[in-house]
Order: C-alpha cells, then sequence, then structure tokens
C-alpha cells in the first residue's frame, strides 16, 4: 500500500486502467478501494493466465541471472551505479 500511495503522491496523473495478476496484495479490497476512490479502473488477468506477461517475466528474468546475481552488489547505491 506505501508504494501504490507514494506513486499516487509523486505521480502527476493517474492512469486510467491498472492491470495485475490475481496476487493476494492486488486482490485485497484495501487495494483496489484505493484504485477506485482515486477513479482508477481496476483490471486483472484471468486465473491461471501465467503467459499474459510473459515477456516482461522473462525480461526481469534475465536481468537478475546476466546482471544482478553475477555482481553481487553489496547495495541498491551499488546496484543503481551498475558498479
Amino acid at each position: 500500500m506505501e508504494a501504490l500511495d507514494r506513486a499516487f503522491h509523486i505521480g502527476k496523473t493517474s492512469p486510467e486502467i491498472f492491470n495485475t495478476d490475481q496476487g493476494s496484495q492486488f486482490t485485497s479490497s484495501r487495494w483496489t478501494q484505493a484504485l477506485i476512490d482515486r477513479g482508477v479502473k481496476v483490471s486483472m488477468d484471468g486465473r491461471g493466465r501465467a503467459l499474459d506477461n510473459v515477456f516482461v517475466e522473462r525480461l526481469w528474468r534475465s536481468l537478475k541471472y546476466e546482471a544482478v546475481y553475477l555482481s553481487e552488489y553489496e547495495s541498491v547505491r551499488e546496484a543503481r551505479s551498475g558498479r
């Protein structure tokens, strides 16, 4: 919830639609109500639709295995600088 509240606080505009998978954080009434209260439509991928975001999931997997895990960063600051 903190991340969602922060995103709305720093964002210049709200999205029209917020699409997620059916993870517990996204299906909670607190999460969906926060979106509805801000006039955002809630959209969720269908149950068992693991392939809906396969390209993004593959990107993150590649990033982790080809950069993050090999570098063994000591801190977030180090990771951000790429050293």
